[in-house]
């Protein structure tokens, strides 16, 4: 059996060149993206900088602890304060009377030159005692290593999630279309005395060896490019200078046994069908295919469909804020394209039969591309699922922002405004002109009995003024009801109806404080409340002021506070965003590309007979040329269509969901990026199929 596997991988390399390529590139990005997440795991530890000559450091509160319920017991869960508190005051001078203090860039943390288990002692639970490496957790911004790595894995997942999606089609397909294109061969072997057995084991023992062999390319592959990886996320901005990648094992192994997978899962189920053919197909003439669809694809793919359409529907239904998070719009949209790509069979023969050309060629083109519908949608899959990627990522991505920027500047009245870090308000607003000052802060608020949620929430200087400016989507209550003792919440909140009483920790930690409901905000698209005063928001600076009326006066107000024009947009598709979804697209489209050019390369080559029978006809070589590229041509455009009829879909479900959310409905759909992706199938699409014609007729 090894020997007549070897010798047909020998003889017939060219039908294998595209599969082993595909797999050696999935198996090859797969190691990239394993040794980079290993890499994102934990985060190197800094030296402390703040307190580098210090021992101990004692800092002040950074965590609220809160007691939920967890089955029949109690126990306590942590949230991260803004900002850590400051050291109390009795503690300080406690400290100082016993050793030497080092005060260092603000009251919430200080050194103490003294043994650990002394100072913890004397500390208690008053404050907490770090030491050695825990040290650094006094730094500014302790958390932006972790943050950094949250954003990687994110971005390096996705990116090896959609490769293996791809990466186990194209290697079906190409598997699939081989299988279909040796139905004669097979034919000979059952009159040789070939059992179906024999035929499924000689086709699972190809794609082993070549898994095999692409597998261990593709690690070599992984090896020298998770090196350019990091440098590439690093000189970016989109990694911290100290990124690496390397060091374990595990991603070589997960990579090379997931790709020897991927090829005999691709072989298995044309393995089956190979294993059907019988003896009468070695006699078989007709290039009109039958069976083109069989029923466990059918089904797959109906049912793929229906899951995909079911959990857009449930899901805009139940949670359409889910919709405009790129996780969500990145990964659910992959079951209707592969479902829409195993049903492209029964969609290609009706869709080619809509060509009205006129002239031979053009009948020639429609059908031909009608009558071989495997070659037709071996072709159209791979074009639908990079066209269907590129409208429903870039297009769920722009449509956010979009919808982001429209409703920030929907958001208030104001003519003018500046943000900035700590804005100086004017000692007097200018005569006639409405000032209202906001600043970032945060509240924590139960989520029923077993979890604390904390929101990032906007704190208003001058309620009155903040509600003559303010535009927001109110459903319920008034926003000029806001004081102390009140609170404007969205409805994500658990309680939001007017009226209520609302448990709130504020910013510092400091409560629980009973805050009454003024009023009720739609969600939108998430930035929509929940809105405090300053007196529920210990520690927030200014960052934004709004101002009308007051004229010249005003402007030099405002620019006399050290802030600029606040952003376009304060929300949507970031860089590391782009980023991500650029080489997600850029995935897809490499695969594409291999996988035209194998499909198109093996089917045209075996269409010697057909190409002479049309010279004997009359027809001329350069006939012959545009029939063969209008061919691949019509099947780049069916897929095509199908891709933005998916597409379609994805953006009707997500306008439907910002207007669940009473969010600006701005969607846009990237023609500039559908179409660079469909002109660069059609031209490998041309290309891959005019060479090997050309060399058949001369």
């Amino acid at each position: 059996m090894l020997t007549v596997v070897l010798s047909g991988l020998r003889d017939r390399w060219a039908s294998f060149v595209g599969g082993f390529v595909a797999l050696a590139l999935g198996v090859g990005l797969l190691a990239t993206m394993g040794l980079g997440l290993a890499a994102t795991s934990h985060a190197p530890e800094r030296p402390p900088e703040r307190f580098a000559s210090s021992p101990v450091v004692v800092q002040g509160r950074d965590r609220l602890t809160v007691d939920v319920r967890r089955g029949p017991a109690t126990v306590p869960v942590e949230r991260m304060l803004d900002r850590p508190q400051p050291v109390d005051g009795a503690l300080v001078r406690e400290l100082r009377a016993r050793w030497k203090v080092t005060s260092s860039g603000g009251p919430d943390a200080l050194g103490v030159d003294a043994p650990a288990a002394e100072v913890r002692a004397l500390v208690g639970d008053r404050a907490r005692v770090l030491t050695g490496s825990e040290r650094a957790r006094a730094d500014p911004d302790p958390e932006r290593d972790a943050r950094a790595l949250v954003t990687l894995d994110a971005l390096l997942g996705t990116s090896g999630g959609v490769t293996a999606f791809v990466s186990v089609f194209v290697v079906a397909s190409t598997f699939a279309f081989a299988v279909a294109l040796r139905r004669r061969e097979f034919g000979l072997l059952r009159t040789a005395g070939a059992t179906p057995g024999q035929l499924r084991r000689l086709l699972l023992a190809e794609a082993a060896v070549l898994g095999a062999l692409a597998s261990a390319a593709g690690c070599a592959l992984g090896a020298l490019g998770a090196p350019l990886l990091a440098r590439t996320l690093v000189d970016g901005g989109l990694a911290p200078a100290w990124f690496t990648t390397g060091g374990p094992s595990w991603p070589f192994h997960t990579a090379f046994w997931t790709g020897v997978t991927v090829a005999l899962a691709g072989a298995f189920a044309a393995s089956r069908r190979a294993g059907k053919v019988g003896p009468a197909a070695a006699l078989r003439e007709a290039d009109i295919d039958a069976d083109v669809l069989p029923l466990g694809r059918a089904v797959l793919g109906t049912g793929l469909v229906l899951a995909g359409l079911g959990l857009l529907a449930w899901t805009c239904a139940t949670d359409p804020s889910a919709l405009l998070k790129r996780k969500t719009y990145t990964t659910l949209p992959m079951l209707l394209i592969t479902g829409a790509a195993l049903l492209s069979p029964l969609l290609v023969r009706p869709a080619a039969r809509l060509l009205r050309a006129r002239g031979a060629v053009g009948t020639l083109v429609r059908e031909n591309s009608a009558a071989a519908v495997r070659r037709t949608a071996a072709v159209a899959a791979p074009v639908l699922v990079t066209v269907a990627l590129a409208g429903t990522l870039f297009g769920s991505a722009t449509s956010v922002t979009r919808a982001k920027e429209t409703e920030a500047r929907e958001r208030t009245s104001a003519p003018y405004a500046v943000s900035g870090t700590d804005l100086r308000l004017p000692a007097a607003a200018p005569a006639g002109a409405v000032l209202s000052a906001t600043g970032a802060t945060s509240v924590f608020v139960r989520d029923g009995d077993a979890a604390v949620v904390k929101y990032g929430a906007r704190a208003v200087a001058d309620p009155a003024a903040f509600a003559e400016l303010a535009r927001l989507p109110v459903t319920a209550g008034d926003l000029r009801d806001l004081d102390d003792r009140s609170i404007v919440v969205n409805e994500e909140f658990e309680r939001h109806r007017v009226g209520e009483s609302v448990e709130v920790w504020r910013a510092d930690g400091s409560g629980p404080v009973r805050l009454r409901v003024a009023a009720v905000l739609a969600r939108g698209t998430g930035d929509n409340g929940p809105y405090v005063t300053r007196a529920n928001a210990p520690g927030a600076a200014v960052d934004r002021i709004d101002a009308r009326g007051g004229g010249a006066a005003t402007v030099r107000a405002l620019e006399a506070s050290g802030g600029t024009a606040p952003p376009r947009a304060e929300g949507g598709a970031g860089r590391g965003s782009r980023l991500g979804m650029v080489l997600v697209l850029g995935i897809a489209l490499v695969y594409t590309v291999i996988g035209l050019a194998n499909t198109l390369l093996m089917a045209t080559s075996v269409r010697a007979g057909e190409l002479a029978s049309l010279r004997l006809a009359g027809a001329t070589r350069a006939q012959i040329l545009r029939v063969v590229t209008g061919e691949a041509t019509l099947a780049v455009a069916i897929g095509t269509a199908l891709g933005l009829a998916v597409t379609a879909v994805v953006l009707g479900t997500l306008g439907a969901a910002l207007a669940a959310l009473s969010a600006p409905v701005a969607l846009v759909l990237p023609w500039g990026t559908v179409g660079a992706a469909a002109g660069v199938c059609a031209a490998v699409a041309v290309a891959a199929s005019a060479v090997p014609a050309w060399r058949l007729t001369r």
